[in-house]
C-alpha cells in the first residue's frame, strides 16, 4: 500500500455519532498498513480558538500524534464561510498530499464537507436583494421569513436552521435568483477528486439523542459558562458566525440574564437534536458513501 497514491477519506455524519474517534482510528490503521494520514477539520464551529468545550473539540493531548489541519484557524470575532473553507482546505489537502499521506477529512458541516470533496459550485449573491430580504427580516421577524421560505421552498426550509435569521435570508435569496438552498449539491455531484472515500457514520435516532442531550449537560458541567466569560474580551459576542454557534448563544443568554441554567441547556438540547436531523437529510443525500452503524473502524474495508 505505501506505494499507492495518496487518498482523501471523508468521515460524515451527524454529531455526536463518533466521527473524530474514528478519524483517529482510521489514521492508525493505514499507518499500521504503511500509509501515513493527515487529518482536516471540516466542522465550522471547530475552526474558532478558544471555542473547546461547546464544539466537543479533541484536545492536542488525545490526538494521538497524529497532525490536525484547520482547528484554531480563526478568533471568534472573525466569520467562517464556506467561500473561506474551500481553498483552505484544498491548499492543505493538497500539501498534505504532496508529501506522500491521505488525507482524512472529518466534520458535520455539510456545505462545508461539500465544498471540499465536490466540484463544489458557489451559488449566486445578489447583495441588493439580500439588502432588501434582511430588511423584511428586521421587520417580521425570523418566523415569518421561515414561513415564507416553506411556501416557496419546502426542500430548502427542510435543510435550513430556521433559527438562523442570516441562514433563512440566504435561502430566500437564492430562490429569488432561481437556485435553492437544497439544490446546492447536485443530485449526481462530481468527486473533486477520483480517489475520494466517503464514509458515513450513523446511529439510532433514540440512542443519539440521549447521547446529544447528555453531552449538553456535560458541556456544562465541564465549564461552558467560563469559556464562553473568557471568550467575550476575545470578541465573540460580535462574530457573526461563534456568536450564533449552539450552546454559545445560550451561554451569552445566560451570562447576559437573558436565560437561566435550566432554559439555556433546554435550549441547547433541542437545537442540537434538530441540528443532527438536518445533517442526516443533508448527508443521506451523497452518492456512495460506505455507511457505518457504530465508529468501528474494523468495519472499513481498507485497500
Amino acid at each position: 500500500m505505501s506505494g499507492s497514491a495518496p487518498r482523501l477519506w471523508s468521515i460524515v455524519g451527524a454529531t455526536g455519532t463518533g466521527k473524530s474517534a474514528l478519524s483517529l482510528d482510521l489514521a492508525e490503521a493505514l499507518r499500521a498498513r504503511g500509509r501515513s494520514a493527515e487529518i482536516v477539520n471540516a466542522d465550522a464551529m471547530q475552526f474558532y480558538r478558544g471555542m473547546d468545550i461547546g464544539t466537543a473539540k479533541l484536545p492536542d493531548a488525545e490526538r494521538r500524534g497524529i497532525p490536525h489541519h484547520l482547528f484554531d484557524a480563526l478568533d471568534p470575532v472573525e466569520e467562517a464561510t464556506v467561500a473561506w473553507f474551500q481553498p483552505e482546505a484544498r491548499a492543505v489537502i493538497a500539501e498534505i498530499q504532496g508529501r506522500g499521506a491521505d488525507v482524512i477529512l472529518v466534520g458535520g458541516s455539510g456545505l462545508y464537507v461539500s465544498s471540499a470533496i465536490f466540484d463544489f459550485q458557489f451559488p449566486p449573491r445578489d447583495e441588493s436583494v439580500r439588502a432588501s430580504l434582511e430588511a423584511e427580516l428586521g421587520d417580521l421577524g425570523v418566523e415569518a421569513m421561515y414561513a415564507r421560505l416553506v411556501q416557496l421552498d419546502p426542500g430548502a426550509a427542510a435543510v435550513v436552521d430556521r433559527h438562523n435569521g442570516r441562514r433563512v435570508v440566504r435561502a430566500l435569496e437564492l430562490h429569488a435568483l432561481g437556485s435553492s438552498a437544497y439544490g446546492t449539491l447536485p443530485e449526481a455531484p462530481k468527486l473533486w477528486q477520483a480517489n475520494t472515500r466517503v464514509i458515513g457514520v450513523r446511529a439510532d435516532r433514540a440512542e443519539l439523542v440521549a447521547r446529544l442531550d447528555e453531552r449538553v449537560l456535560g458541556m456544562w458541567a465541564d465549564g461552558l459558562l467560563d469559556e464562553v466569560r473568557s471568550l467575550i474580551p476575545r470578541g465573540i459576542e460580535h462574530g457573526p458566525t461563534a456568536s450564533r454557534a449552539i450552546g454559545y448563544a445560550q451561554a451569552l443568554g445566560q451570562l447576559a440574564g437573558r436565560l437561566n441554567e435550566a432554559e439555556a441547556i433546554a435550549e441547547t438540547q433541542a437545537l442540537t437534536r434538530r441540528y443532527a436531523r438536518r445533517q442526516v437529510s443533508w448527508f443521506k443525500r451523497y452518492p456512495a458513501v460506505e455507511w457505518l452503524d457504530q465508529p468501528d473502524v474494523s468495519l472499513v474495508p481498507l485497500p
